[in-house]
Formats: structure tokens, sequence, C-alpha cells
């Protein structure tokens, strides 16, 4: 694969700052002329967030950009765009590779390279496999463990995590001799689409000297994690891929320890009952999302965003069913085929999908809870009219 003509941008990010550091290194020792620009929003308490350029080499350049609005993400957004901009201009750079800082979220960074003409030909994080169940599993607060990147930031190390690993197409994979199987299982069923590269393995090289004649190509093949960041990416489609309607949730599994539980009703929750069992629910697996619908809420499509024990639960817009036929040329074309696909000639598609992925899953355990939160067959004869009277248990969740 060539380069493309212009200035690729890769976003390489991750909390699994080893991993994320090595991956950053084999793209520059893979991609001749390649930069990678870093901003360090560690050192935002003293009032500045420091920026570096470097190649291979070392260090190219290196300043300050200040906060703004005391918010170092907000001043990362400032400066980088410009940054690229300068790299482009200067003519010298083949590859731009922004390496995020630990708990920078990869979405609203490509989203702001994107939206300033650059292009995005690559997101990936990189991630150690035997420190996915950890950090799907710690609970604690980014700004307790000092990697907040505002003093508003009220994100988990579980669930940003989460994130980064599920928004990028790819992952660069350290080798880890920590790893096990269970740890390569778990990062395949969380995230069963990505384009995996391993960090360790770099371009192939051509060998003299060793009594074999060998042919010199007239360009080096990429290594595949300079292939993976050159792939290409969509800004608009990642988006979507995220987005409870029409995510790409990961599809039943049972391997090496590790299950995915794929859970999917077309009857509704009862809001109490389903209230009750939340903390058994969110305790039950290591990571676990969807979409849901409460019988007491018809018209609002519910997301479901589970890690380290905590659950984030929030209304995601409506169900189309409940739209009237010409809003729905304002809603994107992805979304309209997700729910053609899954289309219930009564309740349209409105409906529980919801998935859970864990080593050491109870399945049974697990199934048998979420039917019990399902109207029985007498609620659900009684009608929408009837289901409108039961408890409004989420309100108070949901601030309504």
């Amino acid at each position: 694969m060539a380069v493309p003509p212009g200035l690729p941008v890769v976003i390489v990010g991750g909390l699994h700052a080893d991993a994320r550091r090595a991956a950053v290194a084999r793209l520059l020792a893979d991609v001749p002329g390649s930069v990678v620009l870093h901003h360090d929003l560690s050192t935002a308490a003293a009032g500045t967030v420091v920026r570096t350029v470097r190649d291979a080499s070392g260090v190219l350049d290196a300043g300050e950009a200040p906060l703004v609005n005391d918010c170092a993400c907000c001043a990362l957004r400032e400066d980088l765009v410009p940054e690229l901009e300068r790299l482009r201009d200067a003519g010298a750079t083949r590859l731009a590779v922004v390496e995020l800082w630990d708990s920078v979220e990869p979405k609203a960074m490509a989203e702001v390279v994107t939206a300033g003409g650059l292009t995005v030909t690559g997101v990936i994080t990189a991630v150690d496999p035997a420190l996915v169940l950890p950090y799907l599993g710690n609970g604690d607060d980014l700004a307790d463990a000092g990697l907040a990147a505002a003093a508003t930031d009220q994100r988990t190390i579980a669930d940003t995590f989460a994130r980064q690993l599920e928004y990028a197409p790819a992952l660069a994979v350290a080798d880890s001799p920590e790893a096990d199987e269970e740890d390569r299982e778990l990062l395949a069923q969380l995230h069963p689409t990505a384009r995996r590269a391993p960090i360790g393995e770099g371009a192939p090289v051509d060998r003299a000297g060793d009594g074999l004649t060998v042919p010199t190509p007239r360009r080096a093949p990429l290594s595949p994690l300079a292939e993976a960041a050159l792939a290409g990416f969509d800004v608009e489609a990642a988006a979507a891929a995220q987005h409870p309607a029409c995510a790409l949730l990961p599809a039943e599994a049972d391997a090496h320890g590790v299950s995915t539980l794929v859970w999917h009703r077309r009857r509704p929750f009862h809001p109490e009952r389903l209230y009750a069992a939340l903390e058994d629910l969110t305790c039950a697996a290591a990571r676990s999302r969807g979409r849901f619908w409460l019988a007491d809420k018809p018209d609002t499509l519910f997301h479901w965003d589970a890690a380290g024990g905590a659950l984030c639960v929030e209304g995601a817009g409506p169900w189309l069913a409940s739209l009237p036929d010409a809003a729905w040329e304002m809603v994107p074309p992805v979304r309209r085929a997700a729910a053609a696909l899954d289309w219930h000639p009564e309740h349209g598609d409105r409906g529980q999908h919801l998935v859970f992925t864990s080593p050491g899953l109870d399945r049974d355990g697990l199934e048998r809870l979420l039917e019990s939160c399902l109207l029985t067959d007498a609620e659900y004869a009684a009608g929408p009219d009837a289901w409108q009277r039961l408890p409004h248990a989420f309100d108070t969740l949901l601030e309504v």
C-alpha cells in the first residue's frame, strides 16, 4: 500500500501508555518521513499544555499551548489543527502521527482533525491484552488517578478505556508475556471487527550478505501497523457505529473461559423491576452495552453502557416508530437501514438489544434475571395505556 498524497494523519491513543508509546515508535521506524505530534496534558495544573514534535531521531520542536477556559482538552483542540497544517505546508512529512495523551478519547480528536480539513487515514488504540480486564474493572475516577483532562472531568478509567477500545477500527496489540488465552479472547470478543496489528511486527526487511541473493523491491511493503494507519477512516461511519440505535455490537461467543451473551427481546421492560435489578445486571459482566425499551416511556430509546461496576443510562433520542413519516427524511440513512433490518410489525424498531461480555459469565443466571424484568403476560396484555401507569422508577436516574 502506498502512502496517500497530502498529509495523512493517524491518531494513536489509549490508556495503556507503554503499548501506545511502543506503537508510535513502531510507526516512526516503519514509515520513513513520519512525525509524531503529542500534547502532554499532565502539565495542565501549571496552566499549560506541553506540545512536542518528534521524528525517529528525536525531538524536532517543543512549545506550550495555554489552557482554554481552564480546559486542557480545549487547548489541545485549539492547537492541534494549526500544528498539523504547519507540518503539511512544510511538505517534508510523509505521515503525521497524533499521539493522544492517556485519557484523551480518539473520537473527539478525529472529528476535530477532519473538521479542520485534514485527512484522517487511521485511528488506532494501543492495547496490552494483559491489562484489558484490570482496566475494564477499574471504576476509579480519572481525577483520582491523575488522568483527568479537565477540572470538570468526571469519567472513570473503565468507561474511558471502553470507549477508546471500541471506537478505533484498528488495535495495536502489544506482545505481552503476561497475557494468556483468556486475555486475548476477551479482547477479541469486546471488539470482534477490529483490525489487530501486532506492535512488535515491523516492516519486512531485505537481507543481504548472508549468502543469499535477495531481489530488492522498488517499494518496501508496509508493516501491519502502518497498513492500519493508512487504511482509511470515515468519521461519520465511526460515530454511527457507536450510536446505540445502530451500533455494531459484538456477537454471541464462548471460548477460552470468556462469553458474550446477546440478549434480544421484543417485550418492554417493567421499569420498577428493571431498576431494582440494575446493580446485579451491571456487576454481571466486565462490559455490557446496548439499547433498551421501558414500558412507561415508549417513545424513548435508552442507551445502556456499563463498565467497572458502574452503569450509565441515558436517553438516546426517539425510536423511529414514534416519529411521523415526514420526520424520517431527517434521520441518517444508516439509522433507517438499521431499523429496517430489525423492524417489528407492531412495535417497529422498539426492543431490547443488550450485550454482556466477561470471563466466567453466568449466562443462565443473567438470562433469568433479564427475563424477570420484562412485562409479564398479563401486564403486556393490558396494553400501552396501562403501561403508562406503571411506576416511573427511572425518572430520578434520568433526572426527568
